[in-house]
């Protein structure tokens, strides 16, 4: 089972679907609109708008006919947080190494007393 997070990546892993999240990010639009902005066809559009309502960063209204789109940030913002702790953690961790490495290298630089 895909977690919150996965579907968020999996959402964002693909050009196309950062694209269309770039076009909803200055407003909402309607699905044949924002189609007309791609070189692909409207079905293969209507996919990757699909895998983003599955990850929650797409929110459809249908009115009618029309089916407008809006972006949703909450899904962006849990991802951003997960990618922060994930860069403190590795910063702690790497910052440890630094140091241990460091101080290898320094007794290593000692002069050894060596046997007569």
């Amino acid at each position: 089972m895909m977690s919150q997070l996965d579907h968020t990546l999996t959402g964002l892993a693909d050009p196309t679907r950062r694209a269309i999240l770039a076009q909803l990010a200055d407003g909402d639009a309607r699905v044949t609109d924002l189609a007309a902005r791609f070189p692909i066809s409207l079905n293969s559009v209507s996919k990757h708008i699909r895998m983003l309502e599955r990850a929650g960063l797409v929110r459809r209204t249908v009115q009618g006919r029309e089916h407008l789109l809006s972006l949703d940030l909450e899904p962006l913002e849990e991802a951003a947080e997960w990618i922060d702790e994930q860069r403190r953690l590795w910063k702690h961790r790497l910052r440890a190494l630094d140091a241990l490495l460091r101080e290898e290298d320094r007794a290593d630089r000692k002069p050894k007393r060596g046997r007569r």
